[in-house]
């Protein structure tokens, strides 16, 4: 029952949030959540490395290739952390990632960039999603987890990058905006539908969301907390300079 302090739209702090990993771990469904969440976040990271280190191919000027470098380098070491973390609690990384690869793989293929600035907007858009899905559900992970996944999902500057590119080519041919806008709406919808297939499939991760493991999660919640997914993907096509 809800108390005066604790409003219908806040979810209150878990049990599981007042952990560390030691206590938290004793429930092996709550365990087996964590391995999949880490195992996509690793997945996740190193398919970032290598769609940067792509990208960097079409990148304009050498700046921009030794800057997407850079980039590409940051999220290979966010990798290499997680892939040690799993190693830590014995989960075999590569057993940890599988279940996620042909999720992701089918989603890179659907949303393949067609030249650099879609490149910049598929990154900026598409990892932030994917972001701002972790950061929600690290709130409901003990606390060493969370410091884990939160350490990881640091922006590597791809961000304000992405967004100095797209506003100047935008600012130099105006025309650029609405494609970049209807391919932004195109990945947007393209990474909902892969998170929710992804959470679906695995029972431990879905059970997690909807509250089983991490008593913080409800139906509603899990609605509200893809409105507000939503709502941040709005504000960073405005910051672009484009129309959600």
């Amino acid at each position: 029952m809800e108390t005066p302090d604790t409003p219908a739209d806040t979810p209150a702090e878990t049990t599981i949030a007042a952990k560390d990993w030691a206590a938290a771990s004793a429930d092996p469904q709550y365990r087996a959540a964590v391995v999949d969440l880490l195992g996509a976040l690793a997945y996740g990271e190193l398919a970032a490395f290598e769609r940067l280190a792509e990208d960097a191919k079409l990148a304009p000027s050498l700046e921009d290739k030794a800057a997407l470098a850079a980039m590409a380098s940051a999220e290979f070491h966010h990798f290499e952390q997680l892939r040690a973390r799993l190693t830590i609690i014995e989960a075999d990384p590569t057993a940890a990632m599988e279940p996620f690869a042909a999720a992701l793989d089918e989603f890179h293929r659907l949303t393949a960039p067609s030249d650099w600035l879609e490149g910049l907007v598929k990154a900026y858009v598409g990892d932030s999603i994917a972001s701002d899905f972790y950061r929600e559900v690290a709130a409901r992970l003990d606390a060493d987890t969370r410091e884990l996944v939160l350490a990881v999902l640091d922006d590597t500057g791809h961000a304000s990058f992405a967004v100095e590119k797209v506003r100047s080519a935008i600012e130099a041919e105006p025309r650029v905006g609405g494609r970049l806008a209807l391919w932004a709406r195109r990945l947007m919808g393209e990474a909902l539908s892969q998170a929710q297939r992804v959470v679906a499939d695995r029972d431990a991760l879905s059970t997690m969301l909807v509250g089983g493991v991490a008593d913080g999660f409800d139906l509603a919640e899990v609605g509200r907390m893809f409105t507000r997914i939503t709502e941040a993907h709005t504000k960073r096509m405005a910051a672009l300079g484009l129309a959600a």
